[in-house]
């Protein structure tokens, strides 16, 4: 009796680990990689069975929903620590530079903030935990006269997958002599954009209307392709070339 005591909890104690192991080695390769990354090559990097792998969870979409979790939690304190700013304008900019800091070192987290996600109910849920949060960022900014009248939340939700686009675009190409800051290249168009979103640099007026949440939502649903990305079944690439 003694001895199963002892036992139950240890055990506990290492599946913890072994699913925080996984999480993180799950979330570092993404973040280098993208989606296509097999459970079995997270397991391999955590260092862990693939058999522990798997009774922590049953497929990736799992493990990527797990992750989309602590994803969705630091963007939400972002988005609070914006919301908190006494200025609605410095809590605009703040929200858009962390959340992108946080999107251009993590290849996995922009493309499922992009949609690109096989698991639209637990997009669905992050969506309908931040969007509000966004809509009251742009709304407080507008409202105070700092932020042109006719952007919305969605329209800054757009632009950081664009900026997240020239952060993939600068990590995949060659290092380029004398530079050794090419990773920071997307700070550039923010700030470019930045002058662009204030009200007091008479905007013209813009071609098309912005999309609703709702709609911006639909856009970004997970297509077929992408769900056969994430499926447990697909085949994919991993890091090093072979299929699973």
């Amino acid at each position: 009796m003694t001895s199963t005591s002892a036992t139950g909890p240890k055990l506990r104690r290492d599946a913890a680990a072994n699913r925080e192991r996984l999480l993180i080695a799950g979330r570092e390769l993404f973040a280098r990689h993208g989606l296509g990354v097999t459970l079995n090559d997270v397991a391999h990097h955590a260092g862990v069975g693939v058999g522990t792998a798997y009774r922590r969870f049953a497929n990736k979409e799992e493990l990527i929903d797990a992750i989309l979790e602590r994803q969705n939690e630091e963007i939400e304190q972002i988005l609070h620590a914006a919301l908190a700013e006494s200025d609605p304008w410095t809590g605009l900019v703040l929200y858009l530079e962390r959340s992108l800091a946080l999107q251009a070192k993590d290849r996995g987290m922009a493309q499922i903030f992009a949609g690109r996600h096989g698991r639209p109910v637990k997009y669905d849920e992050g969506r309908d935990r931040l969007a509000p949060l966004v809509n009251r960022v742009a709304e407080r900014a507008r409202d105070a006269g700092a932020l042109r009248a006719d952007v919305t939340g969605t329209d800054l939700i757009f632009l950081q997958i664009a900026f997240s686009a020239v952060a993939a675009v600068a990590q995949d190409g060659p290092s380029i002599e004398g530079r050794d800051d090419t990773e920071q290249l997307y700070r550039r168009y923010l700030w470019i954009a930045l002058d662009g979103l204030r009200a007091d640099r008479d905007p013209s007026e813009l071609p098309i209307a912005p999309l609703t949440t709702a709609q911006t939502h639909t856009l970004l649903q997970p297509t077929r392709q992408d769900q056969d990305m994430t499926h447990p079944d697909a085949k994919s690439r991993t890091p090093g070339g072979r299929e699973q």
